[in-house]
């Protein structure tokens, strides 16, 4: 095994450990550093309702095999995650921009942490757009890793990849889930102006545990602030952001960051399980219930949001094209019951 500076070079190095990209950063596996003291993942099958379905259907098949034809990257794939059949039938996908090292190391989330220096992609808004293009998407979701590396937060590159997507495919709603660039509201304006459908900015959790479970430089009111912008600045696009339940929250306190979001007029609320990536990371306090989320989900609505997902398996960006057309009925195993 070849080394750098002692630390070793390895595409897929072992879970908290330090390694080097091919870029020549140093970075840690899954963000969190490996611990003596971390408590093992508990024994024992979760609760049925996180059981996903096999992926299938004609619309992922042609997908999958597009996606393996011309080598393209996706989130749905790269984080496994339990909802890409349904979400790749309905035509939508997720798109990492930025590359795949953070610069950030939130305890919930198994993105590697480093510093890029600077690093990005310089064909990536051309690549994103042919990717969609080539997928055949009618929605699709753009995130990236926090970059405070760059004097932009990377805003500038995230909005030439959302100008590129409508001009190669025009008919495609796009939605940016972005960092939160340390505040700076001009590099959301970047962002919002850069002709998207909808912005996001997730909060991750209720304002009590915003840290431990959040990086130090991210803050629950930067979040609000960052939303609250980006809404008065483009009142027509829609805004949006997620809350992972799970994590030790009471119920007063996820009503109550509801009522922080509409307050600042937030359109769209995900809803879902926080589930624990690995040994290193926070521990799961309780599983919620599928009749649980229902009745937050009721909750949101009416508080006045547009539209809320929540169910088990939802993610941020899950069946995201319902939400923007105000129509969460019929969404199957992700989301709540069906009705």
């Amino acid at each position: 095994m070849s080394e750098f500076k002692g630390i070793p070079v390895v595409p897929a190095a072992r879970s908290g450990q330090k390694y080097v990209t091919p870029q020549g950063t140093t970075a840690i596996k899954d963000g969190v550093k490996a611990s003596t003291r971390a408590a093992p993942l508990p024994a024992g099958r979760k609760p049925s309702w996180l059981r996903a379905p096999m992926p299938g259907g004609e619309r992922f098949d042609v997908v999958r095999q597009t996606v393996r034809e011309h080598r393209l990257a996706t989130v749905c794939e790269e984080a496994k995650c339990p909802n890409i059949g349904e979400c790749w039938n309905a035509g939508t996908a997720t798109l990492m921009l930025m590359g795949e090292v953070c610069t950030r190391a939130c305890r919930f989330c198994a993105v590697d942490t480093g510093n890029p220096r600077g690093w990005l992609d310089e064909d990536e808004p051309a690549n994103a757009a042919r990717t969609v293009q080539l997928m055949g998407l009618r929605y699709v979701v753009l995130t990236s890793v926090n970059r405070d590396d760059l004097e932009d937060g990377g805003a500038g590159h995230f909005a030439a990849c959302v100008r590129e997507i409508k001009r190669l495919c025009p008919q495609t709603a796009v939605e940016a889930l972005t960092p939160d660039f340390q505040g700076a509201l001009e590099d959301v304006e970047t962002v919002v102006d850069s002709g998207l459908d909808v912005f996001a900015q997730n909060v991750e959790t209720v304002r009590r545990l915003t840290h431990p479970v959040r990086d130090p430089r991210a803050s629950y009111q930067q979040t609000l602030d960052v939303l609250s912008h980006a809404k008065r600045h483009r009142p027509g696009v829609l805004t949006k952001t997620s809350l992972m339940l799970g994590l030790g929250e009471s119920e007063d306190e996820i009503l109550a960051t509801m009522d922080d979001l509409r307050a600042i007029g937030v359109d769209i609320l995900t809803l879902g399980q926080y589930l624990r990536p690995t040994a290193n990371h926070l521990a799961v306090e309780r599983f919620v219930t599928p009749m649980e989320f229902e009745q937050y989900r009721a909750a949101a609505l009416e508080r006045g949001f547009v539209e809320c997902v929540a169910g088990p398996l939802v993610r941020s960006s899950y069946r995201a094209e319902q939400a923007l057309a105000r129509n969460n009925a019929g969404l199957g195993a992700g989301g709540v019951a069906a009705r």
